[in-house]
């Protein structure tokens, strides 16, 4: 019998959810950063850049940027970490991907892109300084897989980065779930014509670990010093770890 896994609230076979989330973003990608901004009231940004500060990248660190999408952390670390240095942008989601690139390149960067599966990554053990992924592990069936891939890319005193919605205190629970199951699925369907899809994300940051969980995940991936800073009062968290 084989295996299920979270699609959002419902249970579907692990060997489907991949093909499940694809659909997702094929639909949401043309409106992508539009949506961010809006549900975020443009917050997203300033969460990218904070990430990109607790990274320490510096010029000359080769990255590795997992579940890139539309490539506004890849840009981030690009400015620092150039001419000397290196950003590889992926995605398992060409649609996301293709919409990374072009941007990126319309700003004049030209990065290494590569379509892959964060729990296969095709790279060397030990090829980057740093990893990073952000708002894309929720969406990964085996997170465990993807935590210990990421890790094993890391060289020693290489840093993993995480940034990704997490579990907000009981005090905005409430506000948070009625703009997450009433108004953002409504807001959707009107920018994007696509109010299943955001639907969808709303419940699977509810079935994500929260920032203790995944800190014992990254933990048990083999990463040291792991700690977290939660953000919009939990609404968000950035946690990093180190490979020694």
């Amino acid at each position: 019998m084989s295996k299920s896994t979270h699609f959002g609230f419902k249970k579907v076979p692990e060997a489907e959810k991949a093909r499940h989330v694809a659909g997702v973003f094929d639909s949401v990608a043309p409106r992508y950063d539009l949506m961010n901004d809006l549900m975020s009231g443009g917050l997203h940004r300033l969460w990218k850049r904070l990430a990109v500060e607790r990274s320490g990248v510096r010029p000359g660190d080769r990255v590795l940027d997992v579940a890139g999408g539309t490539g506004d952390l890849a840009r981030l670390l690009a400015r620092r970490v150039t001419p000397l240095g290196e950003v590889v942008l992926t995605d398992i989601n060409l649609s996301m991907l293709r919409l990374g690139r072009d941007r990126l390149l319309d700003e004049g960067l030209v990065l290494p892109v590569a379509q892959c599966d964060a729990e296969a990554l095709p790279f060397p053990s030990g090829s980057f300084d740093c990893v990073t992924i952000g708002f894309g592990l929720r969406n990964v069936t085996r997170k465990d897989r993807a935590l210990a891939e990421m890790a094993r890319l890391l060289r020693p005193g290489g840093r993993l980065l995480i940034l990704e919605f997490s579990h907000v205190s009981q005090l905005l629970q409430p506000l948070y779930d009625l703009y997450s199951f009433q108004v953002l699925p409504r807001l959707g369907k009107l920018i994007a014509d696509d109010k299943a899809s955001y639907r969808y994300l709303a419940e699977s940051i509810r079935m994500h670990p929260g920032q203790e969980e995944l800190k014992s995940m990254m933990e048990a991936a083999g990463l040291d010093q792991v700690d977290y800073l939660s953000l919009a009062g939990g609404v968000v968290a950035i946690h990093r770890g180190f490979r020694y």
